[in-house]
């Protein structure tokens, strides 16, 4: 896998002093934050990539990362404290890559080898996983035990972009392999429009970040969907700090908005939603016709109702003369 340059970026109007322009613009604030803030401790800060997607790709998140090479490591392959990851049986079957390592020039880097079976039983609680992942610089794993070690390293793993690096432990060359695992940077593949990508440190200084940068992004599209075609735009940045424009371009649709009008047709909207949401009033019972009279019945029950009405007056009337 070879190291790209500048010259494989496929994006129109990429320009390179503007790249140079703001990296150097990051390592000066950097600088200036670190004078005005009298830090003790001289920890680089890492500095980050971030590549913005039009589409987002229609994959699921997947936890094995994808190496980019680039020209200057992100940390000192002979100086890292390196910690690798491999399949035992009760604890015991990692003894055998641990000769192999002890074998290699310098141990190949590897400082510390831990088998599953350990890491399960020794680093159960959240505060011994969060203290492991701080304890190296580097995590690499047996590439069969990947896909069990997102539930065994936890959280803190993710949330410092430490997810262990798959190497081989079949390979011929192992001091090789571990030799690329650690002078590379990551691609983590997930189901957003954004990819963060390490790129350097303070440390370094403004070429090397430039040289870094444009290999990581020549290596990154080959990972994404429609390659060129599909970035929106490219930044450069630290954890703390914003985001630079690298390269951007307009969206492939863009919606007029006619200011007069806005306000009148977001008020006449609001004014519908409320009237659709009011219930609706409960309907009237209907009327119940009273059923009609027979002809010639009416009248007969009417003068009845008279002439009893005359006799109980008679009655009276002599009860009175009496």
């Amino acid at each position: 896998m070879s190291i790209k340059a500048a010259a494989d970026i496929k994006l129109s109007g990429w320009n390179g002093d503007q790249v140079g322009r703001a990296v150097s613009s990051l390592l000066t604030y950097v600088g200036k934050q670190k004078d005005s803030t009298n830090e003790m401790f001289d920890d680089d800060e890492t500095i980050y990539m971030l590549i913005a997607l039009k589409k987002m790709p229609m994959v699921g998140r997947k936890d094995k990362p994808v190496a980019l090479r680039i020209p200057h490591p992100l940390v000192d392959v002979h100086g890292a404290e390196v910690c690798l990851f491999v399949k035992d049986h009760d604890g015991t079957g990692h003894k055998e890559v641990k000769k192999r390592v002890d074998k290699l020039e310098k141990r190949g880097g590897i400082n510390k080898v831990i088998g599953i079976h350990k890491l399960r039983t020794k680093y159960e609680s959240f505060e011994a996983k969060r203290k492991l992942c701080k304890m190296y610089d580097i995590f690499l794993a047996d590439d069969s035990v990947m896909p069990s070690l997102p539930k065994l390293i936890g959280k803190s793993f993710f949330k410092k972009k430490k997810q262990p690096i798959p190497i081989n432990l079949k390979s011929k060359d192992l001091a090789a392999q571990i030799r690329i695992a650690c002078s590379s940077t990551y691609l983590f593949q997930n189901s957003g429009t954004c990819m963060n990508i390490k790129v350097g440190t303070s440390g370094f200084n403004a070429e090397q970040l430039d040289q870094n940068l444009h290999a990581a992004l020549s290596s990154a599209v080959d990972h994404i969907p429609n390659k060129w075609f599909n970035i929106q735009a490219v930044y450069i940045k630290t954890a703390e700090s914003v985001a630079l424009p690298l390269w951007q371009c307009l969206p492939e649709s863009v919606s007029r908005i006619d200011a007069s009008t806005s306000g009148a047709t977001d008020a006449a909207k609001a004014k519908k939603k409320v009237v659709e949401a009011k219930p609706a009033k409960p309907a009237a019972p209907e009327k119940v016709a009273a059923p009609k009279v027979p002809a010639g019945t009416q009248r007969p029950k009417v003068a009845a109702k008279g002439k009893a009405m005359k006799k109980t007056g008679a009655k009276k009337k002599a009860k009175a003369a009496k």
